[in-house]
């Protein structure tokens, strides 16, 4: 089979597209002919050596796709041959075929193309664990996303509407905090002008921002600490800045705030109940009508390498995808 290999740590150029054995299912997984395959951040860490799961060489990236599964492994309830599903197996997903462990895999309905579900799982997963589980959204609250146009940002701006919030989107240029408006954006901050926390105060009379959802890290994160409500809950959720901020302890502090890390690649291997509970929710709403996925940006499998670039350089809104087939 095709497959996107990484056979040393680097940048998106050192991958190469070679053929390597099709897996093959064991106990409790199955196998998926990968019709679609999704891009995350933590793919560029992945590759240069950067993100906290190491995978052994060679492997293939990818967290997430969505395809049929052409195999059953023993002891696998639920799922059957020809079945449409999402994945999340967290690696080897550029590829053209990927085994999964059974928890992490999703059927998917008819009204979703693969496009869409390659990109679903991961996303709506981390946004709603965050926003529900973790940052207790409430209904009139007001939630601030930073990086508002990205992947789960963007997601994060639509469930946190969904949710009943008022909803803050920071992102830097007027394209993209257009896409966020019509996400569901009561407001909108272009950070590239100005300073984050003014711009918070003077929306919210001073007072800042409920819950602050947090994938961008560095600056961002110290500017929006600056801008919490009093009893509000900033989310880490990534470090696409590239910096991991240092907070100063009294912050939260004077403001009774709590600092809440969001993993949710370990939330899922540790609750995987809860998380397919979570995913179904996400799916339900989707069925609904209630969820949109954008995806900004596809290419085949032959241009991965130009896809990483793609949305390493900011270059892309929403999700970027992978049609493998």
């Amino acid at each position: 089979m095709k497959a996107i290999v990484c056979r040393r740590y680097g940048p998106p150029d050192t991958l190469e597209l070679t053929d390597l054995p099709a897996p093959v299912a064991g106990r409790g997984e199955v196998r998926i002919a990968v019709q679609a395959a999704a891009l995350n951040f933590p793919d560029l860490l992945m590759i240069e050596g950067k993100y906290q799961h190491k995978s052994d060489f060679p492997f293939s990236p990818g967290m997430e796709c969505a395809g049929e599964i052409v195999e059953v492994g023993a002891g696998v309830t639920g799922l059957t041959v020809g079945q449409r599903v999402a994945a999340h197996p967290w690696r080897n997903c550029f590829a053209e075929e990927v085994v999964a462990s059974a928890d992490v895999v999703f059927p998917i309905p008819d009204e979703m193309d693969f496009v869409t579900a390659a990109g679903f799982p991961v996303v709506y997963g981390t946004v709603y664990h965050a926003l529900a589980d973790r940052g207790h959204l409430g209904e009139g609250e007001t939630l601030l996303v930073l990086g508002a146009a990205g992947g789960v940002g963007l997601a994060a701006v639509e469930v946190g509407t969904q949710l009943g919030a008022r909803v803050i989107a920071a992102a830097g240029g007027p394209e993209k905090l257009a896409l966020a408006s019509q996400y569901g954006a009561n407001e909108t901050i272009d950070y590239r002008h100005g300073r984050l926390r003014d711009h918070v105060r003077a929306l919210t009379d001073g007072r800042g921002a409920d819950v602050i959802f947090d994938p961008v890290g560095g600056d961002m994160t110290d500017e929006a600490i600056r801008c919490i409500n009093w009893r509000g809950r900033i989310l880490i959720i990534g470090f696409a800045a590239g910096r991991i901020a240092s907070l100063p302890a009294n912050l939260p502090l004077m403001k009774g705030a709590e600092v809440v890390g969001v993993a949710y690649h370990g939330f899922f291997d540790r609750e995987p109940k809860h998380g397919r509970e979570n995913i179904a929710t996400m799916m339900d709403w989707f069925k609904a009508g209630r969820l949109r996925p954008h995806q900004s940006l596809t290419y085949p499998l032959s241009d991965t390498v130009a896809a990483l670039t793609a949305m390493a350089e900011r270059r892309s809104t929403g999700k970027v995808v992978i049609e493998v087939r």
